[in-house]
This record gives structure tokens, sequence and C-alpha cells, in this order.
């Protein structure tokens, strides 16, 4: 059976190729499961129609994520923690505390978004990514002070 993907699907191929299946195989999987469609003409139609819907939402998401990497990059955050000795922190500043300080700034970033290269257990000033679409990310002054 020939099958036209509508996703990517690691074993098979990318969003668009025409791949050759059992009949049992794409009838009872990838089809019912929204991966494949048949190879038909009207089909083929159809997938040529997804392709732009979805080239259209990728690109509004992408400049949406720019012009929210150029607000973040102007951001600076304070976070309070607890200090003992030679001012080193109990615990380390986390993806959660960074997302919790955005989150009072008025920025929904959720915390896997948050990429902190080494662990944060000092004071002072720091750099923090926040890869806000595959092809854009942002950087974000953290402050980290005594409570």
């Amino acid at each position: 059976m020939k099958a036209i993907l509508r996703k990517d699907y690691e074993s098979l191929g990318r969003i668009g190729d025409a791949v050759d299946v059992k009949d049992g195989y794409g009838r009872n999987f990838l089809i019912p499961r929204g991966i494949a469609y048949e190879a038909r003409p009207g089909n083929l139609r159809a997938l040529e129609e997804e392709k732009r819907q979805l080239a259209v939402r990728e690109s509004k998401s992408l400049k949406a994520a720019e012009r929210l990497s150029s607000e973040l990059e102007k951001v600076s955050i304070t976070i309070l923690m607890k200090v003992g000795e030679e001012e080193k922190l109990f615990g380390s500043v986390t993806a959660q505390n960074v997302a919790e300080a955005l989150k009072e700034k008025g920025y929904s970033i959720e915390k896997q978004q948050i990429e902190i290269e080494e662990p944060i257990k000092a004071l002072g000033i720091y750099t923090v990514n926040v890869k806000l679409h595959h092809a854009v990310a942002a950087k974000v002054k953290v402050w980290v002070v005594a409570e």
C-alpha cells in the first residue's frame, strides 16, 4: 500500500513523503492515528493544504517568539535566596525560580524553556537562556541577592 505521511514519523520519514507500507500497518495503524493518508490524488491536495497551514502557523509563532525575545532581552529579574556562610546559597536557583520571577513580571514562560548552564549556587549576576522557539532564544539577566 502507498501512504503519504501527514506527520514526521521517525521510522518512516517526513511530512509529505510517499512510503510503501504493508496494507494492515497502513489501514490499522497509520491512517486511524492520522499519521498518513492513503496515496490518492485528492489526499495529495489535502496534504498540500495542511502543509500550507502549518507553514502559516509556524511563521506566526516565529514572529511572536522574536517579539517576545526582544522584550525579554531588556528584562532583569531579582531572586531572593537564603544565604549561609561565605555568601553561599542554601540550595540553588532553579528554572522554576526563574519562571516564577518572570511570571511576576508578566511573562508566561514554562520552566522547561529555561536553560541554566551551570547550577547557580552563589550570589551575583547571571545570564540565563530562555528557549522560545526552536530558532529563537533570549537571554535574561538574573540577579541573585540575599534575603
